[in-house]
């Protein structure tokens, strides 16, 4: 079981990937933009996972990575882009930010699983 970061402004979305997440055996937090996910995990040392949109209100994705990536206990924690960009500049520009792996939307559940399986 792995402690995950969902971080998404749709709530409809949150609610597919923490549904499938829990379905999984795995504890789902969640933060509606990158603000509230840095408040939250600023408070976190056991985060094993943080799963991300880019194009989201008051923080980004690619500046929520950057954040996570300047603190120590998120230095090497895997980040996934859960986005509808597929763009090659948006992944270049999440890859150099820190992103550990992309995945555009809509998803598949078994390709979330397996992709978090690979990096966990």
């Amino acid at each position: 079981m792995a402690r995950i970061l969902a971080v998404d402004d749709s709530a409809s979305m949150r609610q597919m990937v923490t549904f499938t997440l829990k379905g999984a055996g795995h504890e789902v937090f969640e933060a509606s933009d990158g603000v509230e996910a840095l408040k939250f995990a600023s408070g976190q040392t056991d985060l094993d996972l943080v799963i991300s949109d880019i194009n989201m209100p008051n923080m980004d994705g690619i500046a929520l990575i950057k954040e996570l990536r300047g603190i120590p206990n998120f230095k090497f924690t895997p980040i996934l882009m859960l986005t509808t960009e597929s763009g090659v500049d948006k992944k270049s520009e999440g890859k150099a930010a820190g992103a550990t792996g992309w995945i555009v939307k809509p998803f598949n559940s078994d390709l979330l699983l397996a992709t978090i399986g690979k990096v966990l």
